[in-house]
């Protein structure tokens, strides 16, 4: 069937409809003339292919173009003449129909199950700050399905092949009226698989496989952090069917540090320094993640104040660049002072106490000799 009217009349949509808009005027026109819907009724079965037609060449971008420059014309000349049957609809657009109505309609069933990938698993690995910092390689030993070698992955023992279930007839699915639509759902009897196991395999009792311990090893990067996570590719359970095994994520938990503490990729070191090295300045030993460092403290150094060592810090993931060292220094208060401490402490306070005033002594002679010069 090739139709002559006009697209998006068809549809009932403007020229300049979006692809969404075009999606759901056809879902409409789909759910209105669907032949479960209107059974034995040629004129809605006309239109329905008719609107399947339109969505086509609507929803294809290069169709569309064509289309709009061309007319039908367009389209024509490169191979497209419409659907010959309802079935020709629900086989080219069979997941368009599960997405608009939940199920799957008639004509769109497929034979057999389809292979399924194998689920992923997760493996929760907790390593110390330093390990973090740097890098390591750990071996995990990760429990896991593996396909059973006595039956091949079958479940079935070895000369009794699993047969063809007689419910469904190897489909996996069975075709029940709910409306006015015709659904396919899973085959009680094999549970989709499409064959029956009659004598289970002895090694794994018909699951098809047995649980192995495997070892692997894995390369922590440096500078993961908490939650950080490494896929490894292939490394799950295994698929059904012929289907892809799923992958293993190891999920990294960082131990606490008892030097530094981290924020982000930079590391905070936080070091007590006396009130003289505070007043006077002094040079200090910092550590880091490799050799310790000397640090020069300047005079009149304030409590809290933080210093950056550039580049000290943790490495950024896949790349050359580290974060930073920040060296929080803090001035020691002392508790326990001897008697001649306290001497020159109190001095030292008189002598602060007697710089502001000669400073205003200072001053006013100058004005003195300024006003009465």
């Amino acid at each position: 069937m090739t139709t002559t009217r006009d697209y998006y009349e068809i549809l009932g949509l403007e020229r300049a409809a979006t692809e969404d808009e075009i999606k759901k005027a056809y879902r409409k026109k789909a759910f209105e003339f669907h032949p479960d819907r209107n059974p034995g009724d040629d004129e809605a079965e006309r239109q329905f292919k008719e609107a399947a037609e339109a969505y086509e060449v609507l929803r294809d971008p290069d169709k569309r173009a064509r289309y709009d420059r061309f007319g039908h014309a367009g389209v024509d000349a490169n191979g497209f003449h419409g659907f010959s049957s309802t079935e020709d609809i629900f086989s080219t657009f069979g997941d368009i129909f599960s997405d608009f109505f939940g199920f799957s309609t008639m004509g769109g069933g497929r034979r057999g199950p389809r292979p399924q990938p194998g689920a992923d698993l997760r493996y929760n690995l907790r390593i110390s700050f330093r390990e973090a910092a740097k890098g390591t390689e750990v071996t995990l030993d990760i429990p896991k399905d593996v396909p059973c070698e006595h039956c091949g992955g079958n479940g079935a023992e070895p000369g009794h092949p699993p047969e063809t279930c007689k419910q469904c007839g190897g489909a996996g699915q069975i075709h029940q009226s709910q409306g006015f639509f015709r659904i396919a759902v899973t085959c009680p009897i094999c549970r989709g698989q499409g064959t029956v196991v009659t004598t289970p395999c002895s090694e794994c009792r018909g699951r098809g496989v047995n649980q192995q311990v495997k070892e692997l090893s894995v390369r922590v990067p440096a500078g993961v952090d908490n939650g950080s996570r490494l896929r490894l590719r292939g490394e799950g359970e295994p698929g059904t069917h012929g289907g892809p095994p799923g992958d293993l994520y190891v999920v990294i938990s960082v131990e606490e540090d008892k030097v530094f503490r981290r924020q982000g990729q930079d590391l905070i070191y936080t070091t007590e320094v006396s009130f003289v090295q505070a007043a006077l300045g002094d040079k200090i030993e910092v550590p880091t993640l490799d050799e310790p460092l000397r640090m020069e403290i300047p005079k009149g150094v304030q409590s809290g104040e933080v210093f950056k060592l550039k580049g000290k810090g943790l490495p950024y993931l896949g790349s050359t660049h580290s974060g930073n060292l920040l060296v929080e220094v803090k001035v020691k208060t002392p508790t326990s002072l001897s008697k001649k401490q306290e001497e020159l402490l109190r001095e030292f306070q008189r002598l602060e106490e007697e710089r502001p005033m000669k400073k205003v002594k200072d001053f006013i002679k100058k004005a003195g000799e300024v006003l009465g010069g």
